[in-house]
């Protein structure tokens, strides 16, 4: 029993940092749940070559953020690889009620499902799966993922910010939605209920 709690237990650069790379958990909680008034967003699930591709990405240089680019800076091969592999077996945090306006997020629905292909914006659900849960290790899950941090993605790529998208897919998207197609889509994402792993 001793040896599984053990297992079981978050690695230290997630509850305790390293030097310059604070705890993972003071933004983005034990259980990768983000914080969505401070605007982390929701680690749990993450594929871990996605979750790795991004921390290399802030060390290269290719994505930047105040806080994020230090941080990645100073964790090790073993720091990512055992933070990789916490947040992904932690279990997707449920969608809270919603005070968006139905019809915002009815927009945004339609938008992860049918796209807007006269103005060449495909569905969200085409590359990122059905109901958002993700596709391996390119497409991260986005059901359940905080609006705000969708939001502030999505106009990143928009605007040319963030630009570690793979051939550049996520910029071409986001240049073709509005800014009334990003907020709806977000919210609509966020409300999104997410299976625990091993259910359907």
């Amino acid at each position: 029993m001793a040896a599984s709690t053990a297992a079981a237990a978050p690695p230290s650069i997630i509850t305790q940092g390293k030097g310059a790379a604070i705890a993972c958990a003071s933004c983005h909680g034990v259980d990768g749940a983000g914080n969505a008034q401070a605007g982390f967003p929701v680690l749990a699930q993450l594929p871990p070559a996605h979750f790795a591709k991004q921390i290399a990405d802030f060390k290269a240089g290719t994505r930047t953020h105040p806080i994020m680019t230090p941080i990645a800076m100073a964790m090790s091969a073993e720091d990512i690889e055992s933070s990789a592999r916490h947040y992904a077996s932690q279990a997707r945090p449920k969608s809270e009620a919603t005070t968006v306006d139905p019809a915002v997020i009815a927009r945004g629905k339609n938008l992860a499902i049918n796209g807007a292909w006269d103005r060449h914006v495909p569905p969200c659900f085409k590359c990122h799966a059905v109901d958002g849960l993700g596709v391996a290790p390119a497409f991260p899950p986005i059901a359940g993922q905080h609006a705000a941090y969708t939001v502030s993605q999505l106009q990143a790529w928009k605007t040319g910010a963030r630009t570690n998208d793979p051939q550049k897919l996520m910029k071409t998207v986001a240049e073709n939605l509005t800014d009334d197609d990003i907020h709806s889509v977000a919210g609509y994402l966020a409300t999104l209920g997410t299976r625990e792993k091993g259910n359907e």
